[in-house]
């Protein structure tokens, strides 16, 4: 079976989707990331440049530690210049010194004050005065002797090595003095710091991002198809077949869904043909039990009447017993339509086939159909074209039943006076031809092609007629069983020709395959 639907996806399979989304996982947050860190590490750059001043600054100026630390201790150096040429006295205040400390220990770094060979003030906590002491450079090495500082920078080993800014002063006392600005180099650069967090950060962000994006991503192509597959089971569990399995793009379940849309469209078809059946059972009744009733209803009279004495005198008696004994006949006929009708559906109509002679067979079907249309005003004739007495293999019975069917249907049409039915046998090479052909009324082209159907009228004013409507339907199948064809011609007003043919026996070849 063919399913159309309505709209077409391009398919992958599930193990391909899965692939992707590996490889997508993987290789999104890598350009993300680079193209991001690219634009931060720019604007970094930028920023340090404008904060520091650096001049045609580049992604050296960023991971420089000790170029970031020595800019970071310029602006408190410059602060402290400032203040030793305003008010040096300052330089002595402890509390001062702690404000510096303070907005240093920010950045890593401490103030350290020396007054001759005694540290005077220690802004670190894990430094003691005797080891800072013998660390830091005299008091000549870093600047003269005039009261200026110095903002070169210096270097100490002092719990690794450490970067220092010296300036040179003097006590209010006399004594020579210095204070330090000292920032350990084994610590980040403020800056440096903000961009490894910013980093991290985007790099979360980009995963979690590809991540929910991937997730969604094989969600929808997975539960989304679940979903419409547990749907459709759920609507044919309702008995509800009017709706349609859409397609997900991935081909197991695309598969899955297509096994789906062939089971609703076979339950549907399936659905469709039980009301078609018991439609069909319900006009079948209807019709035997109307083709019943008028015989039945005339043999009640007839019956009635030669009870009562009506029929007093024997030549009415006679034909009372005859039209009861027609009516009988009528009624047996239309049983074993029903019966065959039952018999056909399980393909289950029994055949005994055996050699016939067809010239022979049909001259007694006629001679027994004869008379009892001669008594409706319908004349018979039959031709036999036959060349040689040909021999075919057939069941009697239901041959006799197709014959039967076919002359039934011409009388129960007949519309002229006197009717005419032929019957011709001609030879077609391995076949008979059987033709039987009657002044009718005709059929109409169009529906030609249907009267083989069961309970197809093309005339639904031919009910009034009576007929159970499948005894042409009996015929198709009883001849397809022979292995024949039957077809039908017809003009209306004219009348209508059935034909149909059956192989011949061939006896040599027969004998030849028995033989091998």
């Amino acid at each position: 079976m063919t399913l159309k639907r309505t709209k077409e996806k391009t398919t992958m399979d599930l193990r391909t989707r899965i692939g992707i989304a590996f490889i997508l996982i993987i290789l999104i947050p890598v350009v993300l990331c680079s193209v991001a860190f690219y634009v931060l590490m720019n604007y970094k750059v930028r920023q340090l440049g404008k904060q520091y001043g650096i001049n045609n600054p580049g992604m050296e100026s960023l991971y420089n530690n000790a170029l970031l630390i020595s800019r970071s201790l310029d602006e408190t150096l410059a602060t402290v210049q400032e203040t030793m040429e305003k008010d040096p006295e300052k330089l002595e205040d402890k509390s001062y010194l702690d404000t510096l400390n303070e907005n240093l220990s920010d950045n890593g770094a401490f103030v350290a004050v020396r007054k001759g060979n005694v540290i005077y003030y220690n802004g670190s906590s894990d430094i003691s005065n005797a080891e800072l002491l013998t660390q830091l450079p005299p008091y000549s090495s870093a600047a003269s002797d005039t009261s200026q500082g110095t903002d070169e920078n210096s270097y100490i080993q002092i719990r690794n090595e450490a970067m220092l800014k010296q300036v040179n002063f003097t006590f209010s006392d006399g004594s020579k003095g210095s204070i330090f600005l000292v920032s350990m180099l084994n610590q980040l650069a403020p800056e440096i710091k903000g961009a490894m967090t910013e980093t991290i950060l985007l790099i979360v962000v980009i995963l979690s991002f590809t991540s929910v994006a991937m997730g969604i991503w094989i969600y929808r192509g997975v539960i989304n198809p679940i979903n419409q597959l547990k749907k459709a089971a759920q609507n044919i569990r309702d008995g509800n077949l009017n709706f349609v399995t859409p397609k997900s793009g991935i081909r197991e379940l695309d598969d899955l869904c297509d096994d789906f849309e062939e089971m609703r469209i076979r339950l549907k078809e399936s659905a469709e043909e039980k009301i078609k059946y018991d439609s069909q059972n319900r006009e079948l009744i209807s019709n035997i039990s109307h083709d019943l009733k008028t015989p039945v209803t005339a043999i009640k009279g007839y019956t009635e009447g030669l009870i009562d004495g009506v029929a007093d005198t024997p030549e009415r008696q006679k034909k009372y017993i005859r039209t009861i004994y027609n009516k009988t006949i009528e009624i047996t006929r239309l049983i074993d339509e029903l019966t065959i009708y039952s018999k056909i559906d399980t393909n289950r109509i029994p055949y005994n086939f055996q050699k016939i002679h067809a010239a022979s067979y049909f001259e007694d079907c006629q001679e027994e159909l004869r008379m009892e249309l001669e008594q409706q005003n319908i004349m018979l004739y039959y031709f036999n074209y036959l060349v040689d007495d040909a021999v075919i293999i057939a069941d009697p019975e239901q041959l006799r039943r197709v014959v039967n069917n076919i002359v039934g249907n011409s009388v129960k049409y007949m519309d002229k006076t006197p009717g005419v039915i032929n019957i011709r046998l001609r030879d077609v090479g391995d076949f008979i031809q059987v033709e039987i052909e009657d002044n009718g009324r005709g059929i109409a082209q169009k529906d030609i092609p249907r009267i083989f159907d069961r309970f197809y009228r093309s005339d639904q004013a031919r009910s009034s007629r009576g007929g159970s409507g499948i005894g042409l339907s009996i015929v198709k199948k009883i001849i397809e069983d022979h292995e024949g064809k039957v077809w039908a011609t017809s003009k209306l007003g004219v009348g209508t020709v059935l034909y149909f043919v059956l192989r011949k026996y061939q006896e040599e070849k027969h004998e030849q395959n028995s033989d091998h």
